[in-house]
């Protein structure tokens, strides 16, 4: 099947979406306990996504798989990821890659509505695994037919596997948490920075690894800026999903709330003044904002997966450019004001292309935003936009000429799944 006629095929999925809007947000709604305005949010960006595949055919028309025209990639997807799903599978088929796809088990009507718009439109070039995860990775590892495995997941549960790729001489794309340092100069459009802080923290419930986690805010209007935001989080809806009303719903896992339960604790433990919120029901967690964290609290180390944000003042440019560096995730990165803040971007900002490293590389960032929203950073992403990071935030390993070697950067899945 040539590129065209594949490419074809993505574009009536859209138009299958597209009728199927409803249902698919209703889904996710059920499902994954999003709320209705994420849910459709999230839809939406998928058939704007979908149909912006032509605007990549220079690029991909001529690429072809790794192993051949049998080849197969293994995708895994994460349970938050309705939008990008549809992207990541179809980035993948349309350089020619037979894709087995393993949804989160809390995704089950998600898959089976995927399932349903896929089967008559790909036939058996996309097929969709029940199996567990880990049954899922050995099977990537075994098959030969297997040229490469993409999982979106915690790193922790991928890292074993490197000596398993190094020898099957296979090709591994992670794709994992973010601890993202969001930061706030004096002269920052602050109407411009709250209005980002607040739809990109608190979007999904928090559930997002490109969520703001490490909120720096300069020291001389550190309670100006964070006055403001508690007034905006504190008329923040909580409630149920399915209310069109509602901003904030149940946070989808168990080990998230558990997590967050211990870094409020943490804080509070650390003397922390956690300003709003800090209430967990359930899996409902209250919008929460906590000042003057400092960078040892829990929260400030590990990914907070929830509507928490961890906020903390510096005091010069070189403070935060320390700060935000010293630490193992290097997803993504924001930056709001004028030159202080512009050299603050550049200082943390990566290379444009994920490239070979020779280990686990900290302190740099895959995706910068100065003076952007982060839908305006996002957009695009996995199709035109090349997203990733650096540090556990995601990696390749593969097997080129026979050395096994390590990148990390910003990647499209099509152009890591082809050659």
């Amino acid at each position: 099947m040539s590129f065209s006629e594949r490419l074809e095929k993505v574009l009536f999925l859209r138009d299958a979406l597209r009728q199927r809007r409803e249902a698919m947000v209703s889904h996710a709604v059920e499902g994954l306990r999003f709320t209705l305005k994420d849910s459709a949010r999230e839809v939406d960006a998928t058939i704007d996504r979908l149909g912006m595949f032509p605007e990549a055919a220079a690029l991909l028309s001529s690429r072809v798989p790794l192993r051949g025209p049998e080849s197969r990639v293994a995708l895994m997807l994460a349970y938050n990821g309705s939008s990008w799903l549809s992207t990541a599978i179809t980035s993948i088929y349309l350089v020619g890659n037979h894709v087995d796809v393993k949804f989160s088990s809390k995704g089950a009507d998600v898959m089976r509505l995927t399932e349903e718009m896929y089967r008559p439109v790909f036939g058996d070039a996309i097929s969709f695994y029940r199996g567990s995860g880990r049954s899922f990775m050995e099977y990537a590892l075994r098959d030969p037919r297997v040229s490469a495995a993409v999982v979106f997941g915690f790193d922790e549960n991928i890292l074993p596997y490197e000596e398993a790729f190094r020898a099957a001489g296979k090709t591994l794309v992670f794709e994992g948490p973010g601890q993202d340092p969001f930061i706030v100069f004096p002269d920052a459009d602050l109407s411009l920075a709250l209005s980002d802080l607040t739809a990109a923290k608190f979007m999904y419930s928090g559930q997002t690894c490109t969520a703001p986690k490490r909120i720096f805010v300069h020291r001389a209007i550190y309670d100006e800026f964070l006055d403001r935001f508690e007034e905006t989080v504190r008329r923040l809806v909580v409630g149920d999903p399915a209310d069109p009303r509602t901003d904030i719903g149940p946070v989808a896992s168990d080990l998230a709330v558990r997590r967050i339960a211990e870094q409020l604790e943490d804080a509070r433990a650390r003397g922390a003044k956690i300003t709003v919120g800090g209430r967990i029901d359930g899996n409902l967690v209250f919008p929460t904002v906590v000042r003057e964290a400092t960078d040892d609290f829990l929260g400030m180390r590990e990914e907070v997966f929830g509507p928490v944000a961890f906020t903390t003042p510096f005091d010069t440019e070189e403070e935060v450019v320390r700060r935000a560096r010293n630490h193992k995730y290097g997803l993504r990165a924001s930056a709001f004001g004028g030159e202080a803040a512009s050299r603050t971007a550049s200082a943390l900002k990566g290379e444009d292309y994920c490239h070979p490293v020779p280990g686990f590389t900290f302190g740099r960032f895959g995706t910068l935003a100065l003076n952007q929203s982060r839908a305006e950073t996002w957009r695009g992403a996995f199709v035109t936009k090349a997203v990733g990071g650096y540090g556990y935030s995601g990696w390749i390993w593969e097997t080129v000429g026979g050395e096994f070697r390590m990148k990390q950067g910003p990647k499209l899945l099509s152009l890591e799944t082809s050659c």
